[in-house]
């Protein structure tokens, strides 16, 4: 806090009246004194000259004229001479003797130059979407200034809705993946390049043998020793670069997907061989780079593929972007075991390739409007990727509105890929103080006991998680009134100031939803009080224009409107509730332990599938139900999960069967599902209504499996999942 006082100090000291060390007098009196000399007609250094003068124009109301292609002379800011002293998006910034001069080692280091001297010496402080910090005055004078920078990776990119805003994305100095990526290709691209649509039915042989099938489809992988693939694949290659001469670098990656390699003899030889599915990409995307040696190729060391081979090595040109999506995130990649597996598989790839592209996972997919805390591991993770010879990173954090404070987030991550050694605690409490003001110390505290709340308990974080999870850890109730009160406190805070108001209340919402989650699980919830906070949530969360609640796009005003049909329904009687359940043929065995009650508790699941569901895969269900006594029933109904991310499909149908004495079933009706590729997570029921009531004690359910994921799916050849939860009986 003293520190960014301290700068703010500074900052201030600069914009007043000339004193006798001043080098460079900028604007004196509301009037341009300097100007803005661009060394050539560069695109990049225009956008420098215009970024600046936005900011001038800003504090002070001046204007300062550009010229272009001009001498220079005393009183002039010059941008665009290069420098020595930096690479690729670096910057010099250098001012003595009446002028400044804004170098750039290539790139858009001019663009960031400007940002850091607006940041560092014009006291100016950027925070999201067009949220910025200055003062203004009419007089801005610039010292004496030596300084310059480097950054960490060549290519930084993170999520933030700020991208909507072209000043967020300078200032932070993000890029894009279509700004290098030829044909905006630049993951899981072997179905774009080679459509299985279009070349499937001919050539089965292109596509991967599983389970002694050619399965080709949108999610299969490539035959990667097939000839016929790669000079198809050079082909089309060819006519993209052609396509787009500027670019020199194109994606050819595996389709999303786990264990879907082609297992022909010649494919699985070289996996064998080589010790992972790795070799026989690398040797692929090596030909291409023999074949075409003035691109770049890059590929995923993703899921299957993403421990490195044995024997080959990448050539130079051949960009590995390795991935990190199983890991746990309550503590750094170094300090758990499903982090050390990823440190092994980069320790791996660095010592055989320069070229590396790291993909960071950093927020709960399923559920990003929940609380996430790992600030505390992103600085030692980027550090972890820089001294490994990671070049570019992707740190992929769903920052859409909303989301678990996501401008905290993209903030921070955006500052740590330029320099990773930063001290990160400072960049939180910067970013807080300027964005929340008042209510600042309140938010840092709360999350400061989140991440010791996280750590004591000894849970995982991972990016499929569920508030469920962390009901008795880092969410137990205790904790929960605390944050509550902080957030109370937060609110009071800035009660008079609407803009931050609103901030502190969107901050709230991923709190607020992990309440609702956890109420739906607990059978003694105060049920008043549950829907006076669903009520709120959803109040907030359509004032706010919250767009999603996880990235399968399940909106919040549906969530709301689901809630209370599936977990505040009007009471109504279940016969099986808390029934005995004897499994024929039982779920995963992962599931049993839960399946003993979880069937008939009265407590549904949510849109994570890891709670309350009970799962089989590749198998049909068959179970019994014992209501305790006969009685006459009506309707029976099984409770399914749409879950395609997951790989849980819905099954083919089933059917019921009724009994009185267990021994003698009788048809009791059956139930169908239609296919459904929608990537929204549901809850489908399977019911069956009779118009006659039948008396039986005994209920027993099947359930079809679908068997394999069809070939539209990323589990294409593999068993599909069905998750089933509550039975209910009227």
């Amino acid at each position: 806090m003293r520190k960014s006082l301290c700068n703010r100090l500074f900052a201030i000291l600069l914009l007043v009246p000339l004193p006798a060390w001043a080098q460079l007098v900028v604007v004196k009196n509301h009037q341009p004194k300097a100007r803005i000399v661009c060394v050539d007609g560069q695109e990049v250094n225009q956008e420098a000259a215009t970024l600046l003068n936005t900011f001038i124009e800003r504090i002070s109301g001046a204007t300062l004229p550009v010229v272009e292609n001009g001498s220079s002379r005393k009183g002039d800011i010059i941008i665009g001479e290069t420098t020595t002293l930096a690479t690729e998006d670096g910057f010099e910034l250098d001012c003595h003797d009446d002028r400044l001069s804004i170098r750039t080692g290539g790139g858009r280091g001019a663009i960031y130059g400007v940002a850091t001297l607006l940041e560092k010496y014009l006291g100016v402080s950027y925070y999201t979407l067009e949220s910025y910090d200055l003062t203004k005055s009419g007089t801005i004078v610039l010292s004496a200034i030596s300084h310059h920078e480097t950054p960490a990776f060549r290519y930084r990119q993170t999520q933030s809705y700020g991208n909507e805003d072209p000043i967020y994305k300078q200032w932070f100095r993000l890029k894009e993946p279509k700004e290098i990526f030829a044909g905006n290709l630049w993951v899981h691209t072997f179905n774009r390049i080679l459509p299985a649509a279009v070349y499937g039915k001919e050539h089965p042989e292109w596509y991967s043998l599983l389970n002694g099938k050619r399965q080709p489809g949108d999610h299969s992988q490539w035959c990667l020793t097939n000839e016929e693939v790669f000079e198809m694949a050079c082909q089309k290659i060819d006519s993209i670069f052609k396509a787009n001469p500027d670019m020199r670098t194109i994606s050819v990656s595996q389709n999303d997907g786990n264990n879907t390699q082609c297992q022909c003899p010649a494919c699985k030889a070289i996996d064998e061989y080589e010790g992972s599915p790795s070799g026989n990409l690398v040797r692929f995307m090596n030909k291409l780079a023999t074949r075409f040696p003035d691109k770049e190729f890059s590929t995923l060391a993703y899921l299957y593929s993403m421990q490195p081979p044995k024997h080959t090595k990448p050539l130079k040109n051949v960009n590995i972007m390795l991935c990190d999506i199983d890991c746990r995130r309550e503590v750094p990649l170094t300090d758990n075991a499903s982090g050390q597996q990823f440190v092994k598989a980069l320790t791996g790839w660095s010592a055989i390739s320069d070229n590396i592209f790291i993909w960071d996972y950093c927020i709960n997919f399923d559920n990003v409007v929940a609380p996430f805390p790992n600030f505390h591991i992103l600085q030692k993770n980027l550090q972890l990727f820089k001294e490994n010879h990671a070049t570019m990173v992707f740190e992929q954090a769903n920052g859409s509105l909303g989301t678990d404070f996501s401008e905290l987030r993209a903030y921070m991550l955006a500052k740590l890929m330029w320099d990773p050694y930063q001290d990160s605690d400072s960049l939180m409490q910067a970013f807080l103080q300027g964005y929340y003001r008042e209510a600042a110390p309140y938010l840092y505290q709360y999350q400061k006991l989140l991440q010791g709340a996280l750590l004591a308990s000894g849970i995982p974080l991972w990016i499929y998680d569920t508030p469920v999870s962390h009901k008795d850890g880092m969410l137990n109730a205790n904790l929960r009134k605390l944050y509550n009160e902080l957030f109370d406190q937060a609110e009071a805070a800035v009660a008079t100031d609407s803009v931050r108001l609103r901030r502190v209340r969107i901050a709230r919402l991923p709190l607020q939803y992990a309440e609702l989650e956890l109420a739906r699980t607990n059978p003694g919830q105060d049920t008043e009080a549950t829907h006076m906070l669903l009520n709120l949530f959803e109040q907030r969360t359509a004032e706010y224009q919250i767009p999603t609640l996880n990235e399968r796009r399940n909106y919040p005003a549906d969530y709301c409107r689901l809630y209370r049909e599936r977990f505040l329904p009007t009471k109504t009687e279940n016969k099986a509730a808390l029934a005995p359940v004897t499994w024929i043929n039982p779920p995963e065995e992962h599931y049993q332990e839960k399946a003993r009650k979880a069937l008939t508790d009265g407590l549904y699941g949510g849109t994570s599938y890891g709670e309350s569901w009970v799962g089989w895969v590749g198998e049909d269900a068959d179970f019994v139900i014992d209501l305790g006594q006969e009685q006459e029933i009506s309707e029976i109904a099984t409770d399914f999960l749409h879950h395609l991310g997951a790989w849980i499909l819905l099954p083919k149908g089933g059917s019921y069967q009724v009994s009185t004495d267990g021994e003698s079933y009788r048809d009791f009706g059956t139930f169908a599902f239609e296919e459904d590729r929608d990537i929204a997570v549901k809850f489908r029921w399977g019911r069956v209504v009779v118009s006659q009531p039948v008396r039986a004690r005994y209920i027993k359910v099947h359930v079809d499996t679908l068997g394999n994921c069809p070939s539209w799916h990323y589990g294409v050849g593999y068993p599909a999942w069905f998750f089933l939860d509550e039975i209910i009986v009227r």
